[in-house]
């Protein structure tokens, strides 16, 4: 049922909200926004003019700062990390694995649509996965023209016709050059056998910043041509940029030792993925944490030393091209591991090659110097006890990542992310953990389950995953529990050591009602936590979503303990025609120390038409960055809530249906929910 409405005029809005003019918590200070895709080329049938959307990713660490509500703290302290993207990007690059998804088999419209039936359970699955395959504003029943901007076909379709790069990761709005725009930075590849480097055709996000000295993040490959095809050297790397200089995270060095097997071995060095998610100085170097795969997750062993393999990872030619020219074939896929000493570059299959992949860490130095190590504990090819592929099941494989790091009490890093446990030795599931070591032995870690989140814990299946996104040198720690088919995703608290993980819709129900989607993203070491939560029942549909802020420790200027809100409540100023109005706060990446913090707004330019939560936009909407910095001196009565809403929750009218539309929501982080 809809919530219902408190009916508001426009002019008692205005009358509720002059009472308290250019009051506020926080401070919205728009972020530059200058990528250059904008500029780059693109498909000749493509949209033009369609505009960029912009996401944020991050904050800069504020180290020992003090709170800004404490004291000065200026807008221009704190860099702010994202990506501009034209248009869908089918499967996240961000993703260790598609959706989170443990079965990688998402490679066509049809799995894209079971994955969102399943998962998602919106009414419109059919239009999400055309968007997420087809692009952004694809022209609808002349689909395979390339109009659309994105998507997961022309990734696919890049062998044959070319690509051109459709994200670009920023910082302070400023767009980041990666290795991968280099072709003599691709040691460790088949290097001699890609051939020539074709510009604009990598996708990038930065996912950081630390001090002065260095930028991280993931790139994908840029696109080459032989007398083969266009390969891609592999599908996406770790990145760090310091000094002038930008380095590959390789994968980590036990890869040479896998099973003895010097093919798989090779694959696994050429193609196989890292990614570089998140960061902290550590004895004066970069540590940066993440995955890495270790073995091909399409043809291998299972724990009775049996070879499985899955034909749904490769996907059929004709669901790519229409009436392709040529054909995909399993056999020569298998080959890409079986005879990876071969040109790895010569055959199309091989660009579609799935990998199992294991929590990592990057040690890296001002100069560029990079050691490497496994988080997740190994032997031969097996990881925590596990084997590459679930015995019972082709589809599911061993998973790992380290999403976050933090620095505890004791100088001793802690990551969380996920690890693979064998639910009730029946199938493979990914689930929330954390892993802890010394900082003097970054070779040896300890995994621990974060209880409370079993798959499941009775007879039913609760969650299809859980992972933990965030951590602060308190080792508490944030993250998401997927629900398993039609329950919803809840964001998570927990404390390392400490009783069972707590859910944000028992903690702060009022804000995080029954059965709506959460994500809690970041946290800081003053426990205050973002993320973002739905403001409305989906009923079916694609809800729409608001970031929150929760004080977990100790009270924050005017933020009690305990206590949940609405972003835009606290930026909210109480004038219809000031700045703060212009903007609807959508989701919170990153909170700093200082209590800034990074997120992703809806940006009106001629202003909403009221004070209130949904209020139309007299104009176009756009999705851009922005930053909120804390007050000076605000206190509690500067908060003031927004009043409801006079629209129905669905009615939305003008240009502002445009950016809410499913083709454009899969763009800041809301896929992890119901």
């Amino acid at each position: 049922m809809p919530h219902k409405m408190l009916k508001l005029s426009t002019l008692a809005i205005l009358i509720a909200g002059a009472s308290q003019a250019n009051a506020a918590v926080y401070t919205v200070v728009p972020v530059d926004q200058n990528s250059t895709l904008k500029d780059q080329p693109y498909f000749d049938k493509a949209q033009s003019g369609a505009p960029l959307l912009y996401s944020s990713t991050g904050i800069q660490d504020s180290g020992t700062d003090a709170s800004c509500f404490s004291g000065d703290c200026t807008s221009e302290t704190y860099k702010v990390t994202s990506e501009a993207r034209r248009g869908t990007e089918g499967t996240p690059i961000a993703d260790t694995t598609p959706y989170n998804q443990n079965s990688q088999d998402i490679t066509n419209q049809y799995q894209l649509q079971n994955y969102c039936d399943n998962n998602l359970g919106y009414g419109t699955c059919d239009i999400w996965a055309e968007s997420q395959f087809f692009g952004r504003d694809y022209a609808d029943n002349d689909e395979w023209n390339g109009q659309g901007l994105g998507g997961l076909q022309k990734k696919q379709a890049a062998w044959v016709n070319g690509y051109h790069s459709n994200a670009q990761g920023l910082v302070d709005g400023a767009p980041v050059n990666t290795f991968a725009e280099d072709d003599a930075k691709y040691d460790g590849t088949q290097k001699a056998n890609l051939g020539a480097i074709v510009a604009n055709t990598t996708d990038s996000t930065v996912k950081g910043t630390v001090g002065t000295d260095f930028v991280y993040g993931i790139t994908s490959s840029a696109l080459f041509e032989n007398a083969s095809g266009k390969p891609r050297a592999f599908s996406k790397r770790g990145f760090v940029n310091t000094n002038s200089q930008s380095v590959q995270l390789a994968p980590v060095s036990s890869i040479a030792s896998v099973a003895g097997n010097e093919n798989a071995a090779t694959l696994v060095s050429n193609m196989g993925q890292t990614q570089a998610n998140d960061a902290v100085m550590l004895d004066g170097k970069l540590l940066v944490v993440g995955s890495s795969s270790y073995a091909a997750s399409f043809y291998a062993q299972d724990r009775d030393g049996d070879y499985r393999d899955d034909e749904n990872k490769l996907p059929n030619a004709d669901d790519i091209l229409k009436d392709s020219p040529q054909n995909l074939d399993f056999n020569r896929l298998k080959s890409c591991t079986t005879n990876a000493s071969e040109n790895l570059y010569s055959n199309w299959e091989c660009q579609f090659s799935t990998f199992a992949n294991e929590a990592a860490v990057w040690l890296v130095n001002a100069n560029g110097t990079v050691t490497s190590h496994a988080i997740t504990a190994g032997n031969g090819d097996n990881r925590d006890g596990l084997a590459v592929i679930d015995k019972d099941n082709d589809s599911l494989s061993f998973q790992a990542s380290a999403q976050a790091v933090a620095l505890d009490t004791n100088g001793d890093p802690i990551a969380v992310g996920y690890s693979t446990t064998d639910v009730k030795n029946d199938y493979y599931a990914m689930q929330a953990a954390y892993f802890t070591a010394k900082a003097g032995n970054l070779a040896s870690w300890t995994r621990t389950m974060i209880p409370g989140l079993d798959i499941e814990p009775g007879d039913d299946r609760d969650f299809t995953y859980t992972i933990a996104n965030g951590v602060n040198s308190n080792s508490v720690i944030v993250g998401d529990a997927k629900g398993n088919g039609e329950k919803p995703q809840r964001a998570f608290v927990y404390k390392a050591g400490q009783g069972n993980a707590q859910f944000f819709d028992q903690l702060a129900p009022s804000l995080f009602f029954k059965d709506s989607n959460s994500n809690a993203a970041a946290i800081n070491n003053n426990d205050q936590v973002v993320g973002w939560v739905d403001i409305e029942s989906s009923n079916g549909k694609e809800a729409r979503h608001r970031a929150f802020t929760y004080i977990n420790g100790t009270a924050q200027g005017p933020l009690k303990a305990g206590g949940a809100w609405m972003l835009d409540d606290l930026t909210n100023d109480g004038v219809v025609n000031s700045i703060a109005n212009s903007y609807r706060i959508v989701d919170a990446t990153g909170i700093n120390n200082a209590g800034v913090i990074a997120a992703t707004a809806y940006y009106c330019h001629d202003g909403y038409e009221n004070l209130s939560k949904l209020a139309h936009c007299n104009g176009t909407e756009q999705q851009v960055v922005v930053k909120l910095v804390p007050k000076a001196g605000a206190t509690a009565e500067d908060i003031q809530p927004r009043v409801k809403d006079e629209e129905p929750p669905f009615k939305r009218s003008g240009g502002s249906l445009g950016i809410l539309a499913l083709t454009a929501l899969g763009f800041i982080g809301f896929r992890r929910r119901k």
